[in-house]
């Protein structure tokens, strides 16, 4: 059986796209990834998808999804470089 989460997508609210104070960015290795979700679930903001893509105008840079990566697929990258 197939669980449905209730997540809302991230739309422009008043402050409008929320990612553009990021100090760090998520970085998915998609070859190593075995797409077990929890970066999905976890991601307080929603701002990674299905296909385990981020997207970068609503994601924080908060880590979570580092945090909770089994295989260490998510590194977090200095937004300067």
């Amino acid at each position: 059986m197939k669980v449905k989460l209730a997540i809302s997508k991230p739309t422009v609210g008043a402050s409008g796209k929320t990612g553009s104070w990021r100090t760090f960015r998520p970085v998915v290795s998609h070859e190593t990834c075995t797409k077990c979700g929890n970066c999905y679930r976890f991601c307080p903001d929603a701002a990674i998808d299905t296909e385990f893509n981020i997207d970068y105008d609503f994601c924080k840079g908060c880590g979570i999804c580092v945090e909770v990566c089994p295989k260490s697929c998510i590194k977090l990258i200095r937004e300067d470089e």
